[in-house]
């Protein structure tokens, strides 16, 4: 969720997007990108996979400045690939924000998405599907990765996640040259395999992804990586097929990434990584106090947008009018306390005292037919592990 920095002053209409959003870190994106970079350099991986989402609102010159950083990593040795997401292509929000407005910013195309991140996948690929931005990737002899594009941006942009008819034949064939090759095929998307969300759906999951878990189960493929949710989880198809990873946001407070250790054999042990911002503020010589006690800092942040989500809530809906103020603040603040940490993979550590607050029994007694109560009470059903760490044998 990348934003160029020529494309903000900071001003009231960038300061109120950040505010009431959905829990990006925009105004610190900057920093976090370096630092995160810096890291991931220090840690020397194999490859580094982004599976969409770029940028913020597929600003070309987002993606043109986050082009130039990735080319800092591939310096220092590490492979890296890309695929798109719902924000980064044919995107009508791309904004530039000035002052307390936000005017058009230019878009980016198909094309130029192919064009900015050429060296990051797309010139190295093992095959190129002619009907989307899918493609697939050699990691040496042992392991190969299926870039696919679930994302819909022609005639228009859409958040929801597809993948077209001709794209499954070619599917069909990498699926056939894998096992001709011999090699792990690690399938990535931006879009969800398995229903991650109960409540968001049509927004998250793949349309008609059964076809898609069919194909991949076929053929024993174990794993499959993907985003968008940003919320840090995994399950597994009817707890004896395939596993998914979502890895939360980089941009999202905790602020995190994963690492996967992938066996030949196909076993694998992934975990979650916690930007170490503080400890880049200090070698930067920063004098930022957020980013000095960074993870205080981003903590009251999420809060406080979940909380603004929830007061948004209340003066949409006429059925939260009978509620005293004080009310709508219990609720609006265990709302925030149960989504925080859901995103982070841990609300299971907070469910049982979260649960036990009047906020939260508000919910139960005045939500419906709120999507953010129908949320709430799916985040407290899931909340049965911690979804940071997965090990598959």
């Amino acid at each position: 969720h990348y934003l160029a920095q020529s494309l903000t002053d900071q001003g009231d209409m960038f300061r109120s997007m950040v505010e009431h959003g959905d829990g990006k870190l925009t105004n610190y994106v900057w920093e976090i990108t370096d630092a995160a970079f810096e890291e991931i350099q220090l840690l020397n991986p194999d490859v580094l996979i982004i599976s969409g989402d770029l940028t913020l609102q597929g600003e070309k010159k987002s993606h043109e400045e986050l082009a130039e950083k990735l080319e800092q990593v591939e310096n220092a040795g590490i492979t890296v690939v890309v695929i798109p997401g719902n924000h980064d292509i044919n995107n009508p929000s791309a904004a530039v924000y000035s002052g307390s407005d936000r005017f058009p910013a230019e878009p980016t195309t198909p094309n130029d998405f192919v064009r900015i991140y050429d060296e990051y996948g797309y010139a190295e690929a093992n095959s190129r599907d002619p009907n989307s931005l899918s493609y697939t990737y050699d990691l040496g002899p042992a392991m190969r990765l299926l870039m696919l594009d679930t994302c819909q941006y022609e005639p228009r942009n859409r958040v929801g996640g597809m993948i077209k008819t001709e794209t499954y034949e070619w599917i069909d064939r990498q699926l056939e040259d894998a096992r001709d090759d011999g090699v792990i095929l690690l399938p990535v998307a931006h879009h969800n395999l398995l229903e991650e969300s109960k409540v968001y759906v049509d927004d998250c999951t793949i349309e008609h992804s059964e076809e898609l878990i069919q194909k991949l189960e076929g053929e024993n493929i174990p794993l499959f990586l993907s985003g968008h949710l940003h919320v840090q989880h995994y399950m597994q198809n009817n707890d004896i097929g395939i596993y998914e990873i979502v890895t939360s946001s980089l941009a999202t407070p905790p602020c995190q990434y994963g690492m996967l250790d992938y066996g030949d054999d196909g076993s694998f042990k992934y975990h979650t990584v916690p930007l170490d911002m503080e400890a880049w503020a200090k070698e930067q010589g920063s004098t930022d106090k957020n980013l000095l006690n960074f993870k205080a800092y981003s903590e009251e942040f999420l809060n406080r947008v979940f909380y603004n989500q929830a007061q948004d809530e209340f003066e949409r809906m006429n059925n939260f009018d009978s509620l005293t103020k004080r009310q709508k603040d219990q609720m609006a603040k265990v709302y925030a306390e149960i989504n925080s940490a859901c995103y982070a993979g841990k609300a299971v550590e907070i469910k049982d005292k979260a649960t036990e607050k009047a906020g939260y029994k508000l919910w139960g007694e005045n939500g419906y037919p709120s999507i953010l109560s129908q949320y709430l009470e799916s985040i407290v059903r899931d909340a049965t592990k911690d979804y940071n760490s997965l090990e598959v044998e």
